[in-house]
């Protein structure tokens, strides 16, 4: 009798043990995401790629607005963690001002996949569970700049005063925004560096926002009138804002100034087409998306990230890609 009641015993905690073990392997994966503000167009389309991808893969998925707010962003990190998150994707509303989410990730030691607007190199090495997904700023201004140097050189006309030089403005996407600012400084450079002389007229920051671009663009045309030869733009999104405000000029097209943006989104991309856009750069979201869903899935696995390609351990970069009226219908296939 008693050697019966010690084998049930074995059985039974055999079974629970079993049991235990698949639940353990059959629980779902849930992953956060919290992206800075849902009226940027790229944010908001990349954000809902990542999303997309892994419900497809059976993820439990948790998407929230900022609402530009790093104090709202850090609450819901917060919330994320408390209600036992395998991965959070973060979107950072203030990249100077990662701290308070790192420290609760690592306590908690929950991985963190910081996206699109990267964070400090330094805070990023500030514990080995961080990561970034995105472009190389530096590389999209340069891309930038190339498309308006090889414009120039098949139209020369553009330099409407023929004096020589390219008058020019800049729509700017963020106050003290690192990606914001090597933007501009590289498509500068890289225009410079071709031997084109250029005359800056002024400058406004936008917020990476089609209105306001509009409302700047709309006061630059009354300052300068028809003089500005060039806008360039850190976004399409703003570069819209300024096609519209020129559209409602009563400065003819043929003399409008070469406007230039960067994402590759489908409305910068239609304009692009249709010849009011000299170009853009596009912005891999595609890509970005899968390696954010790939890396994110593996990390919750414990899997090898070998398959996810990381630099130094830490960065996936998708690299930018020049679009010019040539190419163009191959990234509207792309988009939509």
């Amino acid at each position: 009798m008693q050697k019966l009641k010690i084998l049930m015993l074995v059985f039974f905690v055999g079974l629970v043990g079993c049991t235990h073990a698949e639940v353990s392997q059959t629980k779902q994966i849930q992953i956060g995401i919290s992206y800075y503000d849902s009226y940027d167009p790229f944010i908001e389309q990349l954000s809902k790629r990542i999303e997309d991808i892994l419900n497809e893969e059976n993820v439990v998925v948790k998407s929230q607005d900022s609402e530009k707010s790093q104090i709202i962003q850090n609450r819901q990190v917060s919330d994320m963690l408390k209600d036992g998150y395998d991965v959070i994707c973060v979107n950072l509303v203030d990249r100077t001002a990662p701290k308070k989410i790192i420290t609760m990730a690592e306590e908690a030691n929950v991985p963190i996949i910081f996206f699109n607007r990267e964070l400090v190199a330094q805070d990023l090495e500030s514990w080995k569970k961080l990561y970034y997904v995105g472009g190389d700023a530096n590389e999209s201004g340069t891309k930038q700049g190339e498309i308006v140097v090889s414009y120039l050189e098949s139209h020369p006309e553009a330099d409407h005063n023929l004096d020589g030089k390219i008058q020019y403005i800049v729509m700017e996407g963020e106050a003290g925004h690192q990606d914001a600012i090597v933007r501009t400084e590289s498509s500068i450079q890289a225009i410079s560096d071709a031997g084109v002389v250029l005359d800056k007229l002024d400058y406004a920051i936008a917020n990476w926002n089609r209105s306001q671009a509009y409302t700047k663009m709309k006061q630059f045309l009354g300052k300068y009138k028809d003089s500005v030869e060039l806008v360039l733009c850190n976004n399409d999104e703003m570069a819209l804002g300024v096609v519209q405000a020129l559209s409602e000029s009563d400065i003819p097209q043929s003399q409008w100034p070469l406007i230039i943006g960067v994402d590759g989104l489908l409305d910068g991309l239609k304009e692009v087409k249709n010849g009011t856009m000299i170009g853009t750069v596009y912005n891999d979201q595609i890509g970005q998306a899968e390696a954010i869903a790939q890396l994110a899935i593996a990390l919750a696995k414990n899997e090898d990230l070998d398959q996810c390609h990381l630099t130094n351990g830490k960065y996936i970069r998708k690299p930018y890609e020049k679009v010019t009226q040539e190419n163009v219908d191959d990234y509207l296939k792309l988009v939509q």
